[in-house]
């Protein structure tokens, strides 16, 4: 196996799914649609029917959400290895596809991680009532800015950094009135844009430890292996090799929140100037390119996408 020391594959979250996600692939290779016969064997359902006929609103339900990105990056990423590309020195997924990136550095069993994920969607969905919730991009306005919008609007309520996805881009989660609050005063300080997220829950704050102490005895179910490719993991940008410190930060990921710009620049640090991203859209290689412009970023979701990036990857 060849590892290329500038290489890194990174996996999207929630947000990156679609209707007719990984048609093109499928059309060109049978491994995308084994990938997903695999998984809706497990989850009792035919997870590839609803990627490609919906309902949309079937699809964004986090429970069904989940196991269908992480398939998907699964799938992208098994491509990849049958065209021998090469091995990539560090893996990073973003929320969700942090799994997606345990999967594909052999920390954890794909079948193992596609149920882990449907209960995981199960118990962040049953922590906040239906509506009571929400999250919001506020771009434009720096990291301390919008903590400390979060700070003023949240009154009797919750409202906190969620996501610091790129430089003037931040994702805020809580309960509804205080993120409507918090919206209100980030476009009264300049931000450029204050919208609220489709999302179904909100996730990465303390709105989720309720669904972090179920998630922890599930996860205890699993056994996991040492990553046999690094993971920079989302609370901390850290690296962990034993599986028992990895499902540690995993609960952990639940209610904190996502590092991503700091992930991006300690793999800048670490030598890595290519970064495949693996499955469908192009979210993280957005973020990439807001956060480090030295760094090429290539979204592989079709086949032109996956021949570009391996001829750039194999250079």
């Amino acid at each position: 196996m060849r590892v290329k020391n500038n290489l890194s594959f990174v996996f999207p979250g929630q947000g990156s799914q679609g209707i007719g996600m990984l048609s093109a692939l499928a059309g060109e290779s049978p491994l995308i649609r084994e990938t997903f016969t695999e998984a809706s064997r497990i989850l009792g359902y035919d997870l590839w029917e609803i990627t490609q006929n919906g309902p949309e609103q079937e699809l964004n339900r986090t429970a069904v959400t989940q196991p269908a990105l992480l398939t998907a990056g699964v799938a992208v990423w098994r491509l990849w290895q049958s065209r021998n590309g090469p091995v990539p020195a560090l893996l990073a997924g973003h929320s969700l596809g942090e799994y997606t990136a345990l999967v594909c550095a052999g920390a954890i069993p794909f079948g193992e991680a596609v149920s882990l994920v449907q209960d995981r969607g199960r118990a962040m969905q049953s922590a906040v009532p239906e509506g009571s919730g929400l999250m919001a991009a506020i771009l434009g306005l720096d990291d301390e800015r919008v903590e400390t919008i979060c700070r003023e609007a949240a009154e009797e309520q919750l409202v906190a950094t969620a996501n610091y996805n790129a430089p003037g881009q931040v994702v805020i989660a809580g309960h509804r009135e205080a993120v409507e609050r918090a919206i209100g005063l980030a476009r009264e300080m300049g931000a450029k844009r204050a919208i609220p997220l489709s999302v179904s829950v909100p996730s990465h704050c303390a709105l989720m430890q309720e669904a972090a102490q179920v998630f922890a005895e599930r996860i205890e179910q699993v056994g996991f292996a040492d990553a046999a490719i690094p993971v920079l993991q989302n609370v901390d940008a850290v690296r962990r090799k034993r599986g028992a410190d990895i499902k540690a930060a995993l609960v952990r990921q639940l209610y904190e929140p996502v590092r991503w710009v700091e992930i991006i620049n300690k793999m800048k640090a670490e030598g890595i100037d290519t970064v495949v991203e693996s499955g469908p859209g192009k979210v993280l290689t957005g973020l990439i390119k807001r956060i480090d412009r030295d760094i090429s970023g290539f979204a592989v979701n079709d086949t032109p996408s996956l021949e570009t990036a391996l001829q750039e990857a194999n250079k």
